[in-house]
């Protein structure tokens, strides 16, 4: 397919008039992925369908995807663990003959504006680190059961599996050839995983980032790119056969009733996202939105038999849905909205609640998966490259589990009300904030806030279950602020309209450092390169000028390099 200026012009233009990006779907829907069932093995196929991408102008060829086609896969994903307890192994694999996956569609990057990659490369990280939190956490077991071509974000794919088996037909390879053939880089970890997590060695895996025709069969697994091999007549033989084994190291259940997820209840306005549980109030003009978090309003169960029965309405599931749709889709389809600020209402008592049930119950399947789902929503705030504002005032419930939610914001605002004790907000930290809900550095928020100095969290356990008021939280740590009624508004709205006057560069790059402040592990350098090198790369002449590798891709014209080393 040949693209030329006003083909680019029109997938922009189209871009910014499309209907709101929505992440909720259905297997009823997917035009790309199929979903089978076999007992204890689920198998997640990719057929892309070329000519439903999410966007005009351009085709899914090769089971190249785009940001629609791991809409899919993350749905697909969220049901097995939920809707199909029986299911302890996800096998991954391709429909479409000498193909397993070809990675993103380069057509569609190279048209793409700068933050529509950046959204889409963040997305299809998310979804592939849930495939080691469910791993590592949920003992759900991934294999990649590589039965053709796989290249770049397909390898990548297969990478965030637990283990890869290669098709060994003699031309089935894995590679990622982005650096010398698009002029950047392997966007999903690619780069990250061939080395923390496989341990290929680094002139290896050096060779192998900078060929374009990949490494196939013996060489694939000396090279520890892959675990095994297999010749076609035996492949699918063997992939089941080690499903069966990876199974058989899960303690997911087995069997049980799982929870079929129906759509969301939500009202999308011009201004306004209303769920069930949360709501985004939008103010354009201040360049703001407003979270709110509602706690629950009614008693909740306590008894697995309840907590069955309340299903995909079961509370904590059902909020957890409603905040993590409410952060995707402000992320894609709000990109004016700089800065979000986070509330909390409701009766603090239910939520600790909540908490009580969720730790007396949290080695159930069911329970132990709403617990993953917080985790990785939660985890989505921490990522998102938006100002984030915890305020804290009369009528929140920032306790246990929702101080999550403030944790994670780069500022905690709680007002302060002396000449009021009982109208006064409250914070508590229970057992939930210890641990519980780790960021991706595997450190709980509060670890991260006071750099594990146990001379800081030490006092804050010795209050464990007892209610802070806005002195006692500036005391220990906290909150940032505490202004009392008479001060409170003007600090808070001077506050907020600096912070949205500054370069939102500037604050993305800031914000990152700051709240990723503690150890490196894989997770943070998937993502640390990706914000620090693909999206610099990502906007170089020599990935994105009119001669850049991505722009010329497919036209049979030769790339223009600038040699110069920056």
């Amino acid at each position: 397919m040949n693209f030329n200026a006003s083909n680019t012009h029109f997938f922009l233009e189209t871009l910014m008039t499309s209907p709101r990006v929505d992440y909720q779907t259905h297997p009823s829907q997917y035009k790309h992925w199929k979903l089978s069932f076999d007992g204890a093995i689920a198998t997640v196929a990719a057929d892309f369908d070329e000519n439903a991408g999410l966007r005009p102008g351009y085709k899914l060829k090769l089971n190249s995807y785009d940001l629609g086609v791991d809409i899919e896969l993350n749905d697909a994903i969220q049901r097995i663990r939920f809707e199909h307890p029986e299911v302890r192994t996800v096998v991954v694999t391709s429909l479409k003959d000498k193909v397993f996956c070809s990675g993103a569609n380069i057509f569609m990057l190279g048209v793409s504006s700068h933050a529509w990659k950046v959204n889409f490369c963040k997305f299809t990280n998310e979804t592939r680190n849930g495939f080691e939190d469910s791993s590592t956490h949920s003992g759900l077991k991934f294999l990649a059961a590589v039965n053709g071509a796989c290249a770049g974000g397909g390898y990548e794919l297969a990478l965030a599996c637990d283990e890869i088996i290669l098709v060994d037909d003699r031309s089935s390879a894995v590679s990622l050839p982005e650096v010398p053939l698009l002029g950047v880089l392997p966007g999903t970890g690619g780069l990250t995983r061939v080395t923390d997590k496989r341990h290929v060695r680094h002139d290896l895996a050096d060779i192998f980032c900078t060929t374009t025709e990949g490494v196939r069969g013996q060489k694939a697994k000396d090279w520890r790119l892959v675990d095994d091999i297999a010749k076609p007549a035996v492949f699918a033989e063997k992939v089941k056969a080690r499903a069966l084994e990876l199974a058989a190291q899960s303690d997911r259940p087995g069997h049980g009733k799982g929870v079929v997820f129906n759509p969301l209840q939500r009202v999308i306005e011009a201004d306004r996202l209303v769920y069930t549980h949360v709501s985004v109030d939008i103010d354009r003009a201040k360049r703001t939105a407003t979270f709110t978090v509602k706690a629950p309003t009614a008693g909740l169960p306590h008894e697995i038999a309840g907590i069955e029965a309340a299903g995909e309405q079961w509370y904590p599931l059902a909020m957890a849905r409603d905040l993590e749709d409410a952060i995707l889709s402000m992320r894609t389809n709000e990109l004016d909205i700089g800065t979000w600020l986070i509330k909390t209402t409701g009766q603090a008592s239910a939520v600790l609640d909540m908490d009580a049930t969720l730790l007396a119950h949290k080695d159930h399947w069911l329970v132990r998966e709403t617990l993953g789902l917080m985790r990785r929503t939660f985890s989505r705030i921490d990522v998102s490259s938006r100002s984030l504002f915890a305020l804290i005032e009369e009528g929140s419930c920032f306790v246990g589990t929702f101080l999550e939610l403030a944790l994670a914001c780069d500022r905690i605002y709680m007002l302060a009300l002396p000449d009021s004790p009982e109208l006064a907000p409250k914070l508590l930290v229970n057992e939930l904030n210890f641990g519980f809900y780790p960021m991706i550095t595997e450190q709980s928020r509060l670890q991260r806030r006071f750099y594990d100095e146990q001379a800081a969290l030490e006092p804050i356990r010795e209050q464990v279950a007892h209610p802070l008021d806005a002195q006692q939280a500036v005391e220990l740590g906290l909150v940032t602020s505490a202004p009392d009624d008479i001060d409170w508004a003007d600090e808070v709205r001077i506050a907020i309209e600096e912070r949205v006057s500054m370069s939102p560069d500037a604050l993305t790059g800031m914000e990152a450092n700051l709240r990723f402040n503690g150890p490196e592990n894989m997770f943070t350098r998937v993502f640390g390169r990706l914000t620090a090198w693909q999206n610099w790369i990502f906007q170089r002449p020599n990935a994105v000028g009119e001669k850049g590798a991505l722009k010329v891709y497919g036209k049979g014209e030769k790339v223009a390099f600038d040699w110069n080393r920056v």
